[in-house]
């Protein structure tokens, strides 16, 4: 493995200006918004300025190269066969995700989420104008699980859509073949569109498998638009580039109905950034070994300093699900630890039912700032612990 250098924070927060070192004071450390501390892959940076020195500057109007190249990736990961005709281009997944609404969902449609969940999805399908239906998840031992009884029974209501998260964001959950089968099997008998969210699959850990949820939907016979990036792999999301796939013939000649604008506002440098980014998989393994790194590390330091947490441990992804009710720090852990541990986490209640008293921990960082974060959150247990309980007279 060779191991990428994560410079200091002092050094990251002076070079850098996105909100994750921008939003808090700088006696806080930012473990929140999902940004890498580790600097952009040797081959991407050279494929940006050699654009850039092209004066290669100008507007898109399709995913040209972008598409044989994921498709390439995709088939050497994950044994998914893309036929680049079926790729669409968007200005990032969020983008993608509102115009395949937009086409797939009347006016005042029903769309379906699982929360916790991702906390835009909420967001994305109002600006859809459509209405979001809930059905949370299962938790169950040291995992979470769809609730396909519950989900069924929506389904069989009036669901337009399904917006799939895929790996699962907050809980890093890689979905088993088996789920989205049934997931799969349920959407097409009640002609639910599902768009499968996998922007963190490239994250997938070694020992797991990542299942793509378009052929599993065409083998059902269920129309599905899966939405992703090299974004959050590769630490590119402000380039601004990704790309919607469509499942299924019939599928993709809906996306063709796409505005012309989507591609046109997508940017001609994350284009070629997220060619780049496919290509170079070396670097993509040797982050996911410091993530998977770090995620051993968390759980052991909060093992030792803070028993009381129950981690819920990724299959992908780095971001690090953490049960806080348990603490001592009231219903809201993320507002006390903020203010008095100064360490920026994401709230759990923003990403919806089931996430009050947790947290979301962002682990591609240095495991000097993980240990850091840490101790000061088991530092202010302590205090909590101590302080005297005031009693009414």
């Amino acid at each position: 493995m060779s191991v990428i250098k994560v410079a200091p924070l002092e050094h990251i927060r002076r070079e850098r200006s996105s909100i994750k070192w921008t939003r808090f004071p700088a006696d806080v450390l930012p473990l929140f918004v999902a940004e890498m501390d580790y600097p952009l892959a040797p081959e991407i940076i050279a494929t940006l300025v050699e654009r850039v020195q092209a004066s290669d500057t100008g507007y898109l109007d399709g995913p040209g190269p972008l598409a044989p190249a994921f498709a390439t990736f995709a088939r050497d990961r994950w044994g998914w066969v893309v036929d680049p005709s079926h790729v669409h281009l968007a200005t990032d997944v969020s983008v993608g995700i509102v115009e395949a609404l937009r086409l797939a969902v009347p006016p005042g449609g029903r769309v379906a989420i699982t929360p916790p969940v991702y906390p835009p999805f909420y967001e994305l399908v109002e600006e859809a104008l459509a209405t979001v239906i809930e059905t949370p998840l299962i938790e169950h031992g040291d995992t979470w699980l769809f609730d396909f009884a519950a989900l069924e029974r929506s389904f069989a209501f009036g669901i337009d859509a399904f917006l799939l998260c895929n790996p699962h964001n907050p809980h890093g959950i890689v979905w088993a073949p088996g789920t989205l089968e049934e997931l799969a099997r349920l959407a097409a008998h009640y002609d639910v569109f599902v768009i499968s969210d996998e922007i963190h699959a490239p994250l997938t850990y070694p020992g797991a498998t990542f299942t793509p949820f378009a052929p599993v939907a065409l083998a059902a016979g269920a129309r599905a638009v899966t939405v992703t990036s090299a974004s959050k792999g590769w630490n590119i999301a402000g380039l601004k580039c990704a790309i919607v796939v469509a499942a299924d013939d019939a599928t993709n000649e809906l996306l063709g109905r796409l505005p012309e604008e989507v591609a046109c506002r997508t940017s001609i440098l994350g284009l070629h950034a997220n060619i780049a980014a496919f290509g170079c998989t070396d670097w993509l393994d040797n982050a996911i070994d410091q993530i998977v790194a770090n995620d051993l590390l968390l759980s052991e330091l909060l093992r030792e300093h803070l028993p009381a947490v129950i981690y819920h441990r990724p299959r992908a992804s780095y971001l690090a699900w953490m049960d806080l009710r348990h603490v001592g720090l009231g219903d809201n852990p993320y507002q006390r630890i903020l203010d008095d541990a100064r360490v920026a986490l994401n709230s759990g209640e923003s990403f919806g039912l089931g996430g009050q008293g947790f947290a979301r921990l962002n682990l591609a960082c240095s495991p000097d700032t993980l240990r850091e974060a840490v101790a000061r959150i088991a530092a202010l247990v302590a205090r909590v612990a101590a302080a005297p309980t005031v009693t009414a007279a």
